[in-house]
């Protein structure tokens, strides 16, 4: 077995319900965010970044975030969307894989992205439409476009007893897909820069993932406070 040069580094706190929280400072503490567009090489194999991490339909959560796709879908022109003239009913947006619901795909890519010359923008157009309509990306986007690459995981005991850890996704997250990407975005961390850390870039992420308790805590402990933010 091999193990990593440097160690993970963690934080740990218990909150009033008795339910352990972990946060891997590693990564929050690292200068990550998102580079599409910039210098994201894509998970594809040769892939050169055009496509992210938007190569396959993303997978929707349930009934209420498809109609939620569907519906911010509805608010996107031709101008900022190159696929919009693909889609005439809801049913377009859709495929379904696995018995799971996905956003489709067009030229093996994700419906919603843009290529790169597109004069509307590269990348995501639910992610751009979001931004001109000054509203939160997140609350556009399908979950797991806004949540990766912060992965959630709970635990119980036999006792019942909650653990609760934030952290990096891994390529073995993927399960054997994880193996054949050609390139994936937390392997190489990059230092914090004057713009923050990974957790101060992404706070209104972590919020959504875990709550305001949690993370207003963890930002009292990481901005050394002297006293620490009570969970109420």
């Amino acid at each position: 077995m091999g193990y990593l040069d440097e160690p993970q580094r963690w934080l740990s706190f218990l909150d009033e319900e008795d339910t352990t929280w972990l946060f891997d400072l590693t990564f929050l503490q690292s200068g990550w965010s998102c580079t599409f567009g910039t210098t994201c090489e894509g998970t594809e194999p040769g892939d050169n970044g055009a496509r992210g991490c938007c190569a396959h339909g993303a997978h929707l959560v349930d009934a209420e975030e498809q109609e939620l796709i569907a519906e911010v879908a509805e608010r996107l022109t031709p101008e900022i969307w190159q696929n919009h003239d693909l889609v005439v009913t809801d049913e377009d947006l859709f495929e379904t894989i696995d018995g799971d619901v996905v956003t489709r795909t067009v030229d093996d890519a994700c419906i919603f992205l843009n290529d790169q010359a597109f004069a509307g923008g590269h990348g995501c157009a639910l992610h751009i439409g979001a931004l001109l309509a000054d509203a939160r990306p997140l609350d556009w986007k399908p979950a797991v476009c806004w949540q990766v690459p912060f992965r959630l995981e709970e635990y119980r005991d036999g006792s019942g007893t909650r653990t609760v850890a934030v952290r990096a996704w891994r390529r073995s997250d993927w399960g054997d897909g994880g193996a054949d990407f050609g390139w994936w975005c937390t392997e190489d961390l990059p230092e914090a820069t004057p713009g923050g850390a990974t957790w101060e870039r992404h706070l209104d992420e972590l919020r959504e993932l875990v709550g305001e308790g949690p993370v207003a805590h963890l930002q009292a402990l990481l901005s050394r406070r002297e006293t620490p933010v009570e969970f109420g």
